[in-house]
């Protein structure tokens, strides 16, 4: 449905919040913005005197809850759960149907953490706005792997006053801005290339920079997501979005920190977007040989006997033993077996620069664990077993012509 004003939705718990609220529904009015407003509270709206289309016993409903059943348990944590997910679910209907430009959320710890699961399953480039008392702490758990956009209240939000009043005006042009830009912006620009989603680490750079030169020599656009946790994540995010028309996943270290206890992992939903979302994908096993710490201080005591490779002052990597090699394999390949449209490359000449022949984390017997592993457990796809490095510029370039004849093969 076309639409000339964009819409912003706000999300927020109006029985705590609704001044603040309804100050923000205004100065969104005036600056030409329409609002679709969703209660996320559990209490009736205090403070708020605007159109609510959504309710709270809607929002309750739609996350699977009754409003009384959440009032009458008095649990804080599971209210906020829900409520959380009834505005996803509300928030993403509203996309669906084309009404949607933007969100903004104002909260302390509950009414952001709500926000950010509204939020969550949004596409990447819709507007998202969070005004946030946790904005200067650690907002991984708000932000996760999606654009969100984080604005510190600098006071708590309790009432307009000479600071919040700037602060939430800011706010409030900022997403109106975004918005409007969000409306006027096509879905799609003349030009537009297949997006492929690639994963990387220093250690496999040269492969990655080697398929991504062929692949964009085939007519596509390569977003490379460094394997830093975080990355893992949004590449994983952006594949369930439906945007990648496939995943170029050479480098799949984060599985090895999420074994052992790293500090990079993704979490264990890495390497599934692909196989869940029908996306055509080539995967390797790039940096398993390897497990991030920070600083060489920092590691466990436990892994006082391992071999390490001290990168910088900050990062310390450890390398992984045969028995978890195997069972890192075992992991790769029991994701992987049956997924449709999935070729599994295999490089026998080491997973990275550090395991080449030579280099300070080779060690045959555990990369033969890993290989040997993996090849038991992928049963029902192609794989392709290379003599070669994983960094070898023609094992690199076969890995992209793979890519590109499933995406070709796609429907």
């Amino acid at each position: 449905m076309a639409h000339n004003r964009p819409t912003v939705a706000l999300v927020g718990t109006l029985d705590t919040k609704g001044a603040e609220y309804q100050w923000m529904a205004d100065r969104l009015l005036e600056l030409g913005t329409d609002v679709i407003v969703i209660d996320a509270g559990i209490r009736p709206p205090h403070g708020f005197v605007g159109a609510v289309e959504f309710d709270n016993q809607t929002v309750a409903a739609e996350g699977g809850a009754s409003l009384d059943a959440l009032i009458a348990a008095n649990d804080r944590g599971a209210a906020v759960t829900r409520m959380g997910e009834g505005a996803a679910a509300i928030t993403a209907r509203l996309l669906a149907t084309d009404r949607l430009d933007g969100v903004l959320a104002l909260g302390g710890s509950g009414g952001s953490s709500i926000a950010a699961r509204a939020v969550r399953e949004l596409p990447v480039g819709l507007p998202k706005l969070l005004v946030s008392t946790m904005a200067s702490g650690d907002v991984a758990p708000y932000v996760g792997a999606t654009d969100v956009t984080l604005m510190y209240s600098v006071v708590d939000i309790a009432g307009i006053n000479r600071i919040s009043r700037s602060v939430l005006g800011n706010a409030a042009a900022a997403i109106a801005g975004m918005a409007r830009a969000h409306l006027d912006r096509p879905h799609e620009e003349e030009g537009d290339r297949p997006l492929i989603g690639a994963s990387m680490f220093g250690v496999t750079t040269p492969a990655v920079d080697a398929a991504r030169e062929r692949l964009d020599k085939l007519g596509y656009e390569v977003l490379v997501f460094h394997a830093t946790g975080s990355g893992g994540r949004a590449l994983e995010a952006l594949t369930r979005s439906g945007m990648l028309a496939g995943v170029l996943d050479l480098t799949t270290t984060e599985l090895a920190d999420e074994l052992v206890g790293g500090v990079l992992s993704a979490g264990p939903d890495r390497l599934t977007a692909a196989a869940a979302s029908g996306v055509p994908q080539v995967v390797s096993l790039g940096a398993l040989d390897m497990v991030n710490f920070g600083a060489r201080d920092t590691v466990p005591e436990r892994f006082a006997d391992r071999d390490f490779f001290v990168h910088n002052e900050t990062v310390t990597l450890m390398r992984t033993t045969a028995e978890e090699n195997a069972e890192l394999g075992r992991i790769v390949g029991g994701k992987l077996a049956g997924v449709a449209k999935t070729v599994l490359i295999v490089p026998r000449g080491g997973v990275s620069a550090l395991d080449a022949d030579g280099m300070p984390f080779f060690d045959a017997v555990a990369d033969a664990a890993l290989f040997d592993a993996v090849i038991a457990a992928a049963t029902g796809i192609h794989i392709i077993e290379s003599e070669a490095n994983i960094n070898d510029t023609a094992l690199a370039r076969r890995a992209a012509d793979e890519l590109h004849a499933l995406i070709g093969a796609t429907p």
